[in-house]
């Protein structure tokens, strides 16, 4: 009986100690699933203070490291992921993520910029955090506010400089220069694939009569000036072509052409007597995004004085902040002023970008590829 009565107590006791090792297991496997679903959160950046931005590389990604970036942290007290891609690529990404975002700001060409509006993927700026919006030029304003310009290049002709005077010719001046028999076999024109490809097209069509919504007389300029043409650019730089003296002459944008130039490179930039487009680089809060406000409060950031003018001096883009003052030198590389911007031709992308694909297909057939 006695050896029963201790064999009973040490039942109870191992019963005790497996409850007791059963609770911990539960309070532990509790403590780490919660632990796992908040770092599944940080990880995703719903509930970090990571801000993420999508943005252009080269210059730009060089200049928001060392100077925009590190300002906006230690005014905040967050960190901010720099996500590197050209615009077409950022828009993919914002589809890719359209149901779970993980992107919070987007810098995105106008063009990609009105595909990424109409796709539902950007959120209206509230003009309570956006308090820059109230200086910002009207050509840099979205109808519905959503995204606003932080920058603005024009596109117009570039050309070397050495090769006019080695040739003893005069600096061009109209868009339908670039169909002179002249440059027969000098010259690298932009595909109609990137922004200054669509820009020249459309130039061509008003340099001749026509516009965006009768493009005929476009495509017909752009079948001579192609006679010219060694190649078409699907990269929206020409640098090395110019470089290499394979390129003489072509349609590009003002921010890329002083680039070049800073480097000690020959080459002059020419705004067209029929006009010049304006390529409007835009920065834009996504919707849904993991930090909504924080988002807000950086697009107001890069539009405020300081920012505006560093971006001015650095890379090139005309100030779109009515407020940012400027002088010497910089003032004639860059769109600035009233009487600068109001010159500048606002391409219609809402338009244009229905009839892009249609566009795209009839360049490369009856140019491009034929070419």
């Amino acid at each position: 009986m006695e050896d029963l009565l201790k064999g009973g107590k040490v039942m109870k006791r191992k019963t005790l100690l497996i409850g007791i090792i059963c609770l911990m297991l539960v309070v532990v496997s509790a403590c780490s699933s919660n632990e796992t679903s908040s770092t599944s959160k940080e990880s995703n950046g719903k509930d970090s203070k990571t801000l993420v931005l999508a943005a252009y590389g080269g210059s730009y990604e060089k200049k928001f490291k060392e100077i925009v970036i590190p300002k906006f942290e230690k005014e905040f007290g967050v960190k901010v992921k720099y996500i590197t891609g050209s615009s077409v690529d950022t828009v993919s990404k914002l589809q890719a993520q359209k149901d779970n975002p993980e992107i919070d700001v987007a810098f995105i060409d106008d063009g990609p910029q009105a595909q990424a509006k109409s796709f539902g993927l950007l959120a209206p700026l509230d003009e309570k955090i956006v308090t820059n919006l109230a200086n910002v030029y009207d050509i840099a304003k979205d109808k519905d506010q959503v995204g606003v310009g932080f920058g603005i290049v024009s596109t117009g002709l570039a050309y070397s400089k050495e090769a006019f005077e080695k040739n003893n010719w005069e600096p061009p001046t109209s868009w339908n220069d670039l169909a002179d028999s002249k440059f027969k076999g000098k010259l690298v024109l932009p595909s109609i694939s990137n922004t200054y490809g669509v820009h020249l097209l459309i130039m061509a069509a008003k340099t001749n009569g026509g516009d965006e919504k009768n493009i005929e007389p476009g495509f017909e300029k752009l079948k001579e000036m192609s006679k010219n043409a060694v190649t078409f650019d699907k990269t929206a730089d020409v640098s090395n072509y110019f470089m290499q003296g394979q390129t003489v002459a072509s349609a590009w944008g003002s921010s890329r052409v002083f680039t070049l130039k800073d480097t000690g490179f020959p080459i002059e930039f020419v705004i067209p007597k029929e006009g010049a487009p304006a390529l409007m680089l835009t920065a834009n809060v996504v919707k849904n995004a993991p930090h909504e406000e924080l988002a807000q409060k950086f697009v107001n950031y890069i539009l405020s004085e300081e920012v505006q003018k560093e971006f001015a001096l650095s890379v090139f883009d005309g100030p779109v902040n009515k407020n940012v003052k400027l002088s010497g030198d910089i003032t004639e590389k860059i769109p600035y002023g009233d009487e600068q911007i109001s010159k500048l031709i606002k391409v219609d992308w809402e338009y244009v970008n229905q009839k892009r694909a249609e566009w795209t297909e009839r360049a490369n057939k009856e140019i491009e590829v034929a070419h």
